[in-house]
């Protein structure tokens, strides 16, 4: 039933009366989040879940506070998880490109960091004190005296032996020559030796082979001697080195009781120090080359580094899980890199450059990321889920598979992962992912979804109260008295386009607080109160309406065509709302309907021209098939008749101006005049019920101002579905229009309750036999339509008697009437 909205009925103020405080100074912050029970519901059981691959995905709007919720419910639940552990890589001493990782309980990474730092300092001082000591002196020495004693010994014998057989032992650079001497020890020579009788040449040949295997006897048994000197003297060196050596790692050791993979180590950094006792005895003096004697190099310095804890994962001081907010998710930030420094113009790269990421800082906390973020950085959506899948986190070279020449590089052993990583964004990303890619599906199956409203109650009211109370004492603002909080809640009224609804996006709020507290600053008041909240929100429009304004004042003016006065057949005030992303603001359009003889039906002018979107073409299908339904139940109608929207330079999409366009054709096809001070906004369905739209305020408030600049008169007003009553939130200006009766607002249900509004004339139910009262609307449509089909059949019967008349040529020997073949 058509009526005319009452003030109280089109904006739906808070009473400032209904709070309990003096400033909102009085009231505790809020503690929990304001609303949306069923995404917090979602992210407490996606938080609570230990199963694998339930991740979180918190979608919802823009403003709607998904980041602060997240952050809030992840720092709650974080306080009551335990500390990770923290981990370490240390050099692989079997396999230098596999550096191995080490988990260490909190804060002991450091410890043990420190602990290999002191112990190889301690190593670098004492091991040369112990090998420079007195006693370690005398246990050599005597080793090797008691060696050379026994050689001396050896080799005493075995020269006595050769002597008593003419024969003496010479020491050359090979080895040892035997030489048969004569009576006064020379040389014997070859003349001499042919003057021997063949006795005395034999003896002297078996005495000579004698010596010589006595001789490979005693070299034997000197080099066995020399090997066990050798042994004695390392075996020396390591008592010697695990005197001070030994007591480090057994202290470490016992620190480190529980700890396998750290006592391994250990005894691998014990076994490679005594391999290595060079290099803790300190460099010797410099060594000339052989080609260059007059110059000295510097020996060089022993490499400790192999010694060194890289720590990349450090939870001292720590407490509860850790919680990561990572704002740049590229692969090397989420999973880590080895990192390479430049020598003699050669990268190289060791251990200690392995840098840890977001995934190891969060390993047994929690990951927060923006999805859009994630994909758009090239491997790490991809990598991630590989991680979660697997439970471990990798450090990779990504552009190794890239590269024509395979380069050595470090492969650190994998951590096992175990993180609940939650993503943040927009519901266009969340179902895209949900629709396109299984692994998501899997491994994200927590749906934490925000909506951008919340039920309007008085404890919703009273949050939001806290709310303001909240973001003033962190942000340092002014107190907000209760009038200034009403009109905060009735912008969230204003934002959810809803009289029973507030509105989520908190961010947008947030705005309006600081921009309240600066006029109430300029102004030196004690709080902000309501009219700083109006200042800000005027003063907002105003920054921002640039290009209303511009198209308000060329309408005024008459570029853009609208009239507001007056009557006119064919010709209605349609409502539209243009989106300028910071400002949104209403406009009318003028819509005009011609009609003339034909069959070609209802014509979309904009979709002949491309104009026009989808659901707009449906629209106009709609009415045409209203049409059909309402005038062409006992004959069919004849007619062509265009639609269009003035002035229309760009595209067109929406349901929202088919009532519009309905009555503007209605009109055209009756020749009743429309009223011009009326604009008309509704969707509809065949059966000529009228349906709601969106922008309703920005509609009615862009045809006021129109309507206002020109001068309001009382003739003026707005036609809106009934069912968008509920979404009026009004500026005051309208409301105080609508007291005074300079300005209506028409609600309707029915195509048919618009028609008295607009022309004056009652619509007209149709009777038993299917036709319309005279003196209605719908006779005079009915009446027009009967004339129009008349006209396209007399003008079919004009044409096909001219048709006739041209078909004199027959062919008699066929019988067959028509043009010669």
């Amino acid at each position: 039933m058509a009526r005319i909205l009452p003030p109280e009925e089109i904006h739906a103020p808070c009473d400032p009366s209904r709070f309990r405080f003096k400033t909102t100074k009085d009231l505790p912050p809020l503690a929990r989040f304001v609303g949306q029970e069923r995404a917090l519901g979602a992210i407490d059981f996606g938080l609570n879940m230990r199963s694998l691959g339930f991740n979180i995905y918190a979608l919802g709007e823009n403003g709607t506070g998904k980041t602060s919720a997240v952050r809030q419910f992840i720092a709650e639940k974080a306080k009551a998880e335990p500390v990770p552990r923290d981990w370490v890589y240390v050099y692989n001493f079997r396999d230098t490109a596999e550096p191995v990782a080490i988990s260490l309980a909190p804060g002991r990474g450091i410890d043990f960091q420190q602990d290999m730092a002191e112990l190889v300092g301690y190593l670098r001082v004492t091991i040369p004190k112990v090998f420079d000591s007195k006693e370690y002196d005398q246990q050599k020495s005597r080793i090797v005296e008691e060696f050379q004693n026994m050689q001396k010994e050896l080799f005493g014998a075995f020269e006595e032996q050769a002597e008593g057989w003419g024969f003496k032992v010479h020491r050359a650079v090979n080895g040892y020559n035997i030489v048969a001497v004569n009576a006064q020890g020379e040389p014997i020579k070859e003349e001499e030796y042919e003057t021997f009788d063949e006795q005395r040449k034999n003896d002297m040949r078996v005495h000579g082979k004698q010596i010589q295997e006595r001789l490979e006897d005693v070299v034997r048994v000197m080099k066995e001697e020399d090997k066990k000197t050798k042994r004695a003297l390392a075996d020396l060196e390591r008592t010697a080195a695990l005197s001070v050596l030994g007591r480090g790692i057994e202290d470490m050791r016992r620190k480190h009781e529980d700890n396998e993979k750290v006592k391994l180590y250990l005894d691998e950094v014990r076994e490679d120090v005594l391999t290595n006792l060079d290099d803790f005895k300190g460099g010797g003096e410099p060594q000339p080359p052989p080609q260059m004697p007059f110059l000295k190099i510097p020996k060089p310095e022993p490499d400790f580094q192999r010694y060194s804890v890289n720590v990349i994962v450090n939870n001292l001081g720590a407490e509860g899980a850790p919680v990561v907010f990572e704002s740049n998710p590229t692969y090397f930030n989420l999973f880590g890199r080895v990192e390479h420094k430049l020598q003699m113009g050669a990268a190289v790269t060791d251990f200690t450059m392995i840098r840890g990421g977001a995934l190891h800082k969060a390993n047994g906390g929690f990951l927060v990321l923006q999805a859009i973020d994630l994909l758009r950085n090239m491997f790490s959506y991809d990598a991630l889920k590989r991680a979660v899948r697997q439970e471990e986190v990798r450090i990779e070279d990504v552009a190794e598979q890239y590269r024509l020449v395979s380069t050595a590089v470090l492969k650190p052993e994998p951590i096992p992962l175990k993180v609940k990583i939650v993503l943040i964004g927009n519901p266009e990303l969340y179902y895209m992912l949900y629709n396109l890619d299984e692994d998501y599906r899997e491994l994200f199956k927590v749906k934490a979804d925000f909506d951008h409203r919340i039920e309007r109650t008085d404890d919703t009211m009273d949050h939001y109260a806290r709310f303001v109370a909240t973001k003033t004492q962190e942000e340092g603002l002014l107190p907000f008295d209760p009038d200034g909080v009403a009109k905060v809640v009735d912008f969230g009224v204003r934002l959810a386009e809803d009289q029973e609804k507030l509105s989520t996006k908190f961010s947008d709020i947030s705005n309006l607080l600081r921009e309240a507290h600066y006029w109430a600053s300029k102004e030196k008041a004690d709080a902000v109160s309501g009219s700083h909240v109006k200042k800000a929100l005027r003063a907002k429009i105003h920054r921002n309406s640039l290009v209303e304004d511009r198209m308000r004042d060329l309408t005024a003016e008459g570029s853009f065509i609208v009239e507001t006065g007056g009557e006119l057949a064919g010709q209605v005030n349609g409502l539209a709302v243009y989106d300028a992303g910071d400002h949104s603001f209403g406009k009318a359009s003028r819509i005009t309907a011609t009609v003339y003889v034909g069959r070609g039906g209802v014509l979309n002018i904009e979709r002949q021209t491309k104009m026009s979107g989808k659901i707009h073409e449906k629209a106009v299908l709609i009415l045409s098939n209203w049409l059909g339904r309402m005038f062409a139940a006992r004959a069919p109608i004849s007619l062509t008749a265009s639609l269009t929207f003035e002035q229309l330079y760009g595209m067109i999409e929406g349901d929202s101006a088919t009532c519009a366009e309905l009555y503007a054709l209605l009109s055209a096809i009756s020749g009743a005049p429309i009223r011009q001070g009326i604009a008309i906004t509704g969707s509809m369905d065949q059966n000529g019920t009228v349906q709601p739209i969106g922008g309703v305020n920005q509609k009615i408030e862009g045809f006021f101002d129109l309507c206002a600049l020109r001068g309001l008169d009382g003739s003026h007003g707005v036609i809106i579905p009934s069912r968008n009553r509920r979404n009026l939130m009004l500026k005051e200006e309208v409301v105080e229009a609508v007291r005074s009766g300079k300005f209506r607002i028409h609600e309707i249900d029915r195509i048919e309750e618009g028609i008295p509004i607009l022309t004056g004339l009652p619509a007209g139910e149709a009777g038993a036999d299917g036709a319309y009262p005279e003196g209605t609307f719908y006779r005079k449509v009915a009446d027009r339509l009967d004339a129009l089909r008349k006209a396209a059949k007399g003008a079919e019967g004009e044409k096909e008697k001219e048709s006739g008349e041209d078909d004199g040529g027959g062919c008699g020997s066929c019988g067959v009437t028509g043009p010669p073949a």
